[in-house]
This record gives structure tokens, sequence and C-alpha cells, in this order.
């Protein structure tokens, strides 16, 4: 496959990492644009022969955060309260669906680094090392916040509400009680 038919394969993905990050449909397709035009003038200077993917991934991610610092600096907002961010307007009634909300929710909800980790390494298959790198944390990092999400959701979807969950890697202490 040729470099360009790589970039275009790797669009699906590129949308669904965009849309995670920024959770409304025309903002994450311009993303994508943005991301997908500038790594098509960078292509020239792009080293290694490897997988496109993590090298086009490292452009959206950072230029995800580039846009978010500096509409941070200006007080504005990305995200959106439009239809396509809200839920159905009837229950669903089927069970999976219920499974797949509370899911979904529970992804919501996680801290943007952990959930940023989970949708590279679960759901777009990526290795740690190629998250780590695309992410600019160490491989330890990504293991550390991947094994937190996975947690995290577990106790969401178990019913738990995620402030309730005990603290990752700690375990609970009995309470002290005064000996008279």
């Amino acid at each position: 496959m040729t470099v360009l038919g790589d970039i275009e394969a790797a669009v699906p993905a590129l949308r669904r990492y965009a849309w995670s990050l920024l959770r409304h449909g025309q903002d994450a397709d311009d993303l994508v644009q943005d991301s997908l035009a500038l790594a098509l003038g960078r292509l020239a200077t792009r080293t290694g022969e490897g997988d496109i993917r993590p090298w086009l991934f490292a452009i959206m991610h950072n230029l995800f955060v580039s846009r978010w610092r500096s509409a941070r600096r200006w007080r504005t907002l990305f995200g959106r309260a439009d239809d396509e961010s809200q839920g159905p307007a009837q229950p669903p009634g089927q069970e999976w669906s219920l499974v797949t909300r509370d899911l979904v929710q529970g992804v919501d909800n996680l801290p943007g680094e952990q959930r940023q980790v989970l949708l590279l390494v679960a759901v777009e298959g990526m290795e740690y090392r190629e998250a780590a790198a695309i992410l600019g944390i160490p491989v330890g990092t990504v293991m550390s916040r991947l094994s937190r999400a996975r947690d995290a959701l577990r106790a969401h979807v178990e019913g738990h509400a995620l402030s309730d969950a005990a603290p990752v890697g700690r375990r609970a202490r009995p309470a002290l009680r005064r000996v008279k």
C-alpha cells in the first residue's frame, strides 16, 4: 500500500479519536482535516518506514493540545451542547443499548488523560509504546493510566459511581480505633 493509501485507511480511526477528544462532529471533522493537511505538508520530513498511524495520531494530538491551550488562554470552549452531543430522546429498550450507554457514560466520566490512553490502546489497537510516543509520556504512565481507566470503567459499569471507587493502587485501610 502506498503512503497516501495508508493515510486514507487511517481516516476513520482519526475521526473516532477526534470525536472522543472534542465530542462535536463538526469540530472533530475540522481537526481531522487540519491534521491531514499538516501531515501531507510534512510528509517529506517524516522519518522511518514503519506504520504511519502513530505519526498521524501524534500530529492530531499535538494540534488538539495546541488549540486547547490557545482556547484556554482566550477563555473559549471547544465543546457545544448541540443535538449531536445529547443522548437519545427516548430511552433504549434493549439491554445491549443500556450497557453501551453506561459504557459510553463511563468513558465520558474518565479524566482526559485516561480517556485518551484508553481510546488509543483499547479502541485503536495501538501498542503502549505507540500511545506513549503520541501523547509524549513514558510507557509506564500509559500502562498506569490504562489500568486506572479500566478499573474506573469496571466500577462504573458494575453500578458504582466513579467517585465512590477506591483509589487505584491503594488498599482500603481499616478505621483506626482508640483503645482506652
